[in-house]
């Protein structure tokens, strides 16, 4: 049953988190809109840094799982550009608010932060994740290939943040063939 009491509460924060903001959410309302009492989440976090990194691990954790699948069930090329298009499915969801990861990043901007060195984590994955289909197509150059690919994703991503979504996803997956096609893969 603790382990349930943990799960809603990293639920329970990581909607207000990614709605209202780290700094912004406080613990106290996360308490009250998860019904967990005070003394359960003390028994789980030892503080509200270690429940942000616990929600920013489990939304990596859900993402990583869907891309290693992805990575496994597809060929490289279309691995790559089947990310566009789950990108533009997330943006097109009623609530979408952004990057949870660019949001952390932000909000605690000292480097050497646990919550930023967690956020970086996860972009640094998705990167690997480009290059790990690219080494397997045999592309040149393929670490900043990869980068370019990440930026595609994470402009449409800051993008659809700023200005309200629309299709930046598939505008950035075509922007990605050309890049492919340039690079001979």
């Amino acid at each position: 049953m603790a382990s349930n009491k943990r799960d809603q509460l990293v639920s329970t924060a990581l909607e207000l988190f990614y709605r209202e903001g780290y700094h912004a959410t406080g613990i106290d309302r996360i308490l009250a809109e998860s019904g967990v009492a005070k003394m359960t989440l003390y028994k789980h976090f030892k503080s509200k840094d270690e429940l942000i990194l616990a929600v920013l691990d489990s939304q990596h954790q859900q993402l990583s799982q869907r891309m290693q699948l992805a990575q496994e069930s597809l060929p490289p090329r279309e691995a790559i550009l089947r990310t566009y298009d789950g990108l533009h499915l997330w943006l097109s969801e009623k609530g979408f608010c952004g990057c949870l990861f660019a949001h952390a990043a932000a909000e605690f901007s000292n480097r050497e932060h646990p919550i930023h060195q967690q956020a970086a984590l996860h972009k640094r994955f998705v990167c690997g994740y480009f290059l790990a289909a690219l080494q397997r197509l045999g592309a040149t150059e393929p670490e900043r290939l990869a980068r370019q690919l990440q930026f595609l994703f994470e402009g449409a991503l800051s993008m659809a943040h700023l200005h309200g979504p629309a299709d930046q996803a598939l505008e950035a997956k075509a922007a990605a063939e050309q890049l492919l096609k340039a690079a001979g893969v």
